[in-house]
């Protein structure tokens, strides 16, 4: 039986310590064991070549330091699970996403180190959480104790999978769940005046198995007509987590672009989870 592990990177940076708390917590939730990893951007080559220079010998120290210490952190707020630190050689983002291959969960933060204030997304977390085959976090924000989980639908073959996760999250949570799903209102002259009354009747034809799985969860529907993006990014500032799912559609070169989940991955208010089937195929996803 295979241990489930989530994983997080950390990179020194001022959010990172929020980051790893984060995680912690969440594999406290899930009981799970945490794995710590620091990814030092040298080749293998370069690292035999580099053997008993000092400067690296000096490098590899402060990557220990910086593990150990984000180690001791996760063990204050997490104390009940295996903790594993790492520091790793090679490309940030496809380390992370060689490790993804095994994890129930990869979180990282928002930025990277030192990165510029208009760099709202680091480009390790971006690749990792577009390319990535299991569930990715990218923690922003401040999440607000107590408030509901959000869960983003939008009608897809996924929602199914969004819900189940968002309902197992406000669990965990002990939270309450708003589903929330955007719309533009039907303009032709054949469509139903009470649109909205027959799309809340759709969701919870939708939400119905899930309400009887979960019995305790408060649910709270709520419809809009701006734009996907738009709405869930007012929402996040609500929230305690955003979760949203992704599907692959091939290789479409740019298809990321403009999409909701990149849109929250860079400006939402609270953590965002990009929900999708573990071992999910990692070829070219369309985050919605």
């Amino acid at each position: 039986m295979s241990v489930r592990t989530v994983i997080v990177g950390t990179d020194g940076a001022a959010s990172s310590s929020a980051t790893v708390e984060w995680a912690a917590r969440e594999a406290g939730r899930r009981g799970a064991s945490l794995r710590i990893v620091h990814i030092l951007e040298w080749n293998d080559e370069e690292s035999r070549e580099s053997a008993g220079n000092s400067y690296v010998e000096r490098v590899w120290a402060a990557s220990d330091s910086l593990t150990a210490t984000a180690a001791r952190r996760a063990r204050e707020v997490a104390p009940e699970i295996a903790i594993r630190s790492d520091t790793l050689i090679g490309h940030p983002a496809a380390r992370i996403l060689e490790l993804a291959r095994d994890a129930e969960l990869i979180v990282l933060g928002s930025r990277g180190r030192g990165g510029f204030a208009g760099l709202r997304l680091g480009s390790v977390s971006l690749r990792v959480a577009t390319h990535a085959p299991c569930p990715v976090a990218v923690v922003r924000g401040t999440p607000v104790a107590g408030a509901p989980v959000f869960a983003g639908i939008h009608g897809s073959p996924a929602t199914d999978h969004v819900l189940e996760t968002a309902f197992e999250a406000a669990v965990a949570r002990a939270a309450a769940l708003v589903v929330v799903r955007a719309f533009a209102p039907a303009k032709q002259p054949w469509a139903p005046p009470d649109q909205d009354d027959v799309e809340r009747d759709r969701i919870e034809e939708q939400l119905a198995p899930w309400r009887q799985k979960f019995p305790d969860v408060p649910v709270e529907i709520r419809l809009a007509h701006e734009t996907v993006a738009a709405t869930l990014e007012n929402a996040s500032a609500e929230g305690q987590l955003m979760i949203v799912g992704s599907h692959s559609r091939g290789v479409v070169r740019g298809a990321l672009l403009g999409s909701t989940g990149l849109h929250l991955l860079q400006h939402a208010a609270c953590p965002v989870l990009i929900t999708r089937p573990l071992n999910a195929d990692p070829g070219s996803p369309q985050i919605r």
